[in-house]
């Protein structure tokens, strides 16, 4: 999306890496939010390819609200969009008081968009937008909080890293075209920028803010049901599919920018969690905004089972006592949920992530060879 490439997460930092940030992020800051988000000129969408299904990863249809499980890559925001949005996240501000780290990323910008960042948060907000997005997932979406509108992952290698690193493609590349392949993918045992995991909400769409061009790697590897390992370069269900982020190499930046998703209609139901963002949030403000939404959705349920009682009650109908006791049940349920997620401050690891522990996929670009224990299919 944006520069027509979605991945996932950045690059691992190099040794000296916060410094060559700071000096990188100075640079890029130029104008910020000088321009007004226009959905007439700042969306250039174009149809993605493909949209996979879950049940053509082996997922049964009903898993999660919608049987969309990933799209191929697709371009939402114009040239100029990406670069206003470049603008924003690099901003003093915003590299000051919204950076964290943790154990799997560790350069990461959240909570900027509504104080610091309007062209990044009306772009989410706006109709239009949400229009592509839900299309695309097969569902009406809205943004899950404000708080996860743009989170931003940032890696920047010096430029001659990125010089070797280049070099060392090229080489690899020579070597496995003069034995065939036969030694083996290159790059293959190099460890993933983020390790197995899943998300904390329904739906995802990562946005690529660098130029791709000359990158290999970095897709996002999703494991199937049967264990295989898909590649691919689009927004996905990462609450449902356990995935990893690849190192992309030959390039000097990697900042994508994710948004994520839940159902539009209260009635639908909503399976975030807070476990991959709470060690990387303000937990005051992570609290008040998941415990306001969810709150929100309970009181339109109650709200409309009450209208519904009473209209029964006024026109002398009986009280179906089984499906008003299966809708008490079922809010029960939801708020022992929302309960469960609201850990308390003291007992919550900062920057410490769980990882889910199965054999990374591999980088680079020759990879459509069988390999053990799983093949890997690029997409």
């Amino acid at each position: 999306m944006g520069s027509s490439a979605v991945s996932y997460q950045s690059l691992a930092p190099s040794k000296g890496s916060d410094d060559e940030l700071l000096t990188y992020s100075t640079k890029q800051a130029l104008h910020g939010d000088s321009v007004d988000f226009d959905p007439e000129k700042h969306l250039a969408f174009k149809t993605p390819s493909e949209i996979i299904t879950m049940p053509d990863i082996g997922y049964p249809e009903d898993t999660g609200v919608s049987p969309v499980a990933v799209s191929q890559p697709f371009q939402l925001f114009s040239d100029e969009a990406v670069e206003v949005m470049r603008e924003s996240i690099f901003k003093p501000e915003v590299m000051e008081n919204c950076k964290f780290s943790s154990n799997i990323a560790p350069c990461q910008l959240r909570g900027y968009a509504t104080k610091y960042a309007p062209f990044i948060y009306d772009a989410w907000h706006n109709p239009k937008t949400l229009e592509i997005i839900s299309v695309i997932a097969g569902i009406d979406l809205i943004p899950n909080m404000d708080l996860e509108i743009g989170h931003v992952n940032i890696s920047v290698k010096s430029e001659q890293q990125t010089r070797d690193e280049r070099a060392e493609i090229d080489k690899q590349k020579r070597y496995f075209a003069d034995d065939e392949g036969i030694a083996g993918c290159p790059w293959e045992d190099d460890k993933p920028v983020v390790g197995w995991h899943t998300d904390s909400y329904p739906f995802v769409c990562v946005l690529m803010l660098s130029d791709c061009e000359s990158m290999i790697g970095g897709e996002t590897a999703l494991r199937t049901a049967n264990g295989d390992i898909l590649k691919v370069r689009g927004p996905q269900r990462g609450r449902y599919i356990t995935h990893q982020a690849l190192r992309a190499l030959g390039a000097r930046e990697r900042i994508t920018m994710v948004t994520s998703f839940r159902p539009k209609s209260p009635f639908l139901a909503d399976d975030s969690v807070l476990t991959s963002v709470r060690p990387i949030s303000r937990l005051p403000d992570l609290y008040y905004e998941y415990s306001e939404y969810r709150l929100q959705i309970l009181e339109e349920r109650v709200r409309t089972k009450l209208h519904e009682i009473r209209s029964r009650h006024h026109a002398g109908k009986k009280i179906d006592t089984p499906a008003l006791k299966r809708f008490l049940a079922e809010q029960e349920l939801f708020v022992g949920s929302t309960n469960f997620e609201l850990v308390e401050e003291g007992a919550v690891k900062v920057g410490i992530l769980d990882e889910l522990e199965f054999p990374d996929a591999g980088v680079g670009p020759f990879e459509e060879a069988e390999r053990d224990p799983k093949r890997i299919r690029v997409v």
